[in-house]
């Protein structure tokens, strides 16, 4: 499917996402304010873009920020199951943006999307998930002079590329930054988690033992979310410190050779595979629902779930029961793929207005200041534009915070004082 499907597709569903898009948009000041600034100053004139995406009403709304500032953009999604077609056919028929996406695409078709998107030799690679920077460095076939990342999953698979000198250019690390990980990560992902499994499954949270996988800061969203709704919430954690955390913010820890057995809902959110692993699969509860929370589809060994059940049945949207050699039946959500994605509208615009807010600034000042991307590996997001949109957001809440004085920089700024 080319973007030329969503210029033939039925208006009414491109009007549709227009009004989602227009929706969105309101409850995002912080990166209206910077969009007002672009489409006065065009700083992203002549700069070529692609992307890979959720392709959401909240990604639409930076996407169109870019947009008017300036730049050619080429648009592929970052997830089969993420993808809103009537956010594609809005894009293209009210935008003019080249969108190569479609809901529920296959492995083939969603790599073929990528291919056009990057057909386009962009000077900016914007990735979700980091599919489209592992392509571009397959051999290595770009000139693009920066690219991002505002996944986890995606931040760790770059971070591998750049210890084995495979990332073929620089890239700002979104995901690293604390407005970031604090807020998308920790209120977004861990409120749309919830979401998904409460639309695929209609389930009552409170009294249920939940076990989370993870307790990275998109772990750490769900595990209180969870507690909030009445759970008993488990951790499980492999690093030490994580697990210390989980410890001393109240919630039981165990392995997951432990915890296999007592869960009535399991949520991943590791960014590494097989953490549900076939092994497992004889010890879960009868009626133990799976849900993953990861970027990517490994998390929960769904190919292995497949392969030993003896029947398998949909039973509502995004739920599946598979039935195992012993008798028990384990239901599966969004084929094993990020339930919040998937089965939900993806993270609340309000969180997101501060993540691609930050994110359009920093590829305005990637672009304009790009002496200091000299090395292929990862960068952060500079400090003062974090603080800018942090400051941005609370402006548009009505809310004031304290400043310093003169005397407390300059204090701060002092070594010679002591005792």
């Amino acid at each position: 499917m080319s973007h030329n499907r969503w210029e033939k597709a039925d208006p009414k569903l491109a009007q549709q996402g227009q009004a989602l898009i227009r929706w969105t948009e309101r409850r995002m000041p912080a990166l209206a304010s910077y969009k007002r600034q672009v489409e006065r100053s065009k700083p992203f004139q002549g700069i070529k873009m692609s992307a890979s995406l959720h392709l959401t009403p909240e990604t639409a709304a930076v996407v169109r920020c870019l947009h008017v500032g300036g730049a050619q953009l080429r648009l592929c999604g970052s997830n089969p199951l993420s993808t809103r077609n009537a956010i594609c056919a809005s894009l293209v028929q009210h935008d003019g943006i080249p969108v190569f996406a479609e809901y529920g695409e296959d492995r083939k078709t969603y790599y073929a999307h990528l291919e056009a998107a990057v057909a386009l030799k962009p000077d900016v690679v914007i990735d979700d998930g980091a599919d489209m920077i592992a392509f571009l460095a397959r051999p290595a076939r770009t000139t693009a002079r920066v690219g991002f990342e505002q996944t986890t999953t995606g931040v760790q698979r770059l971070r591998g590329m750049a210890n084995t000198g495979s990332l073929p250019f620089p890239v700002i690390a979104l995901n690293d930054a604390p407005l970031k990980q604090e807020f998308d990560n920790y209120y977004g992902t861990g409120q749309n988690t919830i979401d998904g499994i409460l639309r695929a499954t209609n389930i009552l949270l409170a009294g249920k033992t939940v076990v989370v996988a993870g307790y990275g800061w998109v772990g750490r969203g769900i595990a209180a979310r969870m507690r909030g709704s009445g759970a008993r919430v488990i951790v499980t954690e492999v690093n030490p410190v994580r697990a210390l955390h989980a410890y001393y913010d109240g919630f039981q820890l165990l392995p997951m050779s432990q915890a296999i057995a007592s869960g009535d809902v399991f949520v991943t959110a590791t960014g590494c595979r097989d953490v549900i692993a076939q092994s497992d699969f004889a010890q879960l509860k009868d009626g133990a629902i799976l849900a993953n929370s990861g970027h990517f589809d490994v998390e929960i060994a769904a190919t292995n779930l497949d392969t030993i059940s003896t029947a398998k049945a949909e039973i509502r949207p995004n739920l599946v029961e598979y039935r195992l050699p012993n008798g028990k039946r384990v239901y599966l959500l969004a084929q094993g793929r990020l339930v919040g994605q998937s089965a939900a509208e993806a993270s609340p615009a309000d969180i997101m207005d501060m993540t691609f807010a930050l994110m359009a600034m920093t590829v305005e000042w990637a672009i304009r200041d790009n002496s200091v991307l000299m090395d292929r590996q990862l960068y952060l997001p500079p400090a003062d534009l974090i603080q800018r949109v942090a400051s941005i957001k609370l402006e548009a809440l009505g809310l004031q915070h304290d400043t310093l004085t003169a005397a407390q920089e300059a204090y701060i700024a002092a070594w010679a004082s002591g005792t």
